[in-house]
């Protein structure tokens, strides 16, 4: 299974934003440019925005550049607006459901979780990250991950769970209601860009 194993912090500072909601990746040095002094003075030209606009999503989500441009393709075979179709797509990831539940930190976290078999959709195991859930599944942990998924929980106290999802906070499973809408996504991306960059 590729996967980024480089820092993570560098990704925020990359593109500018945090890429995790975590204190690490929130302060005010994960947002300041790589170089000893941040690189000041630099504006980005038409293409440099639609990349890192880009570069934002593809870290956010923790995707290769292979696998974004399956995204890419699925979104555009759909009916609709392309950008939204990839947002929606990526964000019915199972290693992202998992995430936005509140279940794991981070998607590193949650990456782990799932591809370590501690999650099932519908009673099954699945292992695969990439997984997309859809409307109607029923996602549940073992036993043995639960424990950690409380603790993520307790130190992401005020952590809202999206309206597409449904949480049991008590048997920690929960349902996918919806189809993931723009509004629903915490956080600001501009996905028009990243479909102009491909044109």
């Amino acid at each position: 299974m590729a996967r980024y194993t480089g820092p993570k912090l560098k990704l925020s500072r990359r593109v500018g934003t945090p890429v995790a909601d975590i204190p690490k990746h929130t302060s005010k040095r994960a947002l300041t440019t790589p170089g000893v002094h941040g690189f000041r003075g630099r504006r980005l030209r038409d293409y440099g925005l639609r990349l890192n606009e880009k570069q934002k999503v593809r870290y956010h989500y923790s995707v290769l550049e292979k696998q974004f441009r399956r995204y890419l393709a699925e979104a555009a075979r759909r009916p609709g607006n392309s950008g939204m179709n990839l947002m929606s797509l990526l964000e019915q990831r199972l290693d992202n459901v998992v995430r936005r539940a509140g279940l794991a930190r981070t998607i590193w976290a949650a990456r782990q979780m799932v591809a370590h078999g501690h999650v099932l959709v519908n009673g099954r195991k699945t292992d695969r990250p990439s997984y997309s859930a859809q409307v109607g599944d029923v996602i549940t942990l073992k036993p043995k991950a639960q424990k950690l998924a409380r603790e993520a929980m307790e130190s992401m106290a005020g952590h809202e769970v999206p309206g597409w999802i449904e949480l049991n906070p008590a048997e920690l499973t929960l349902k996918i209601v919806a189809v993931p809408t723009m509004d629903q996504i915490p956080y600001d991306v501009n996905p028009n860009l990243i479909i102009e960059l491909y044109r």
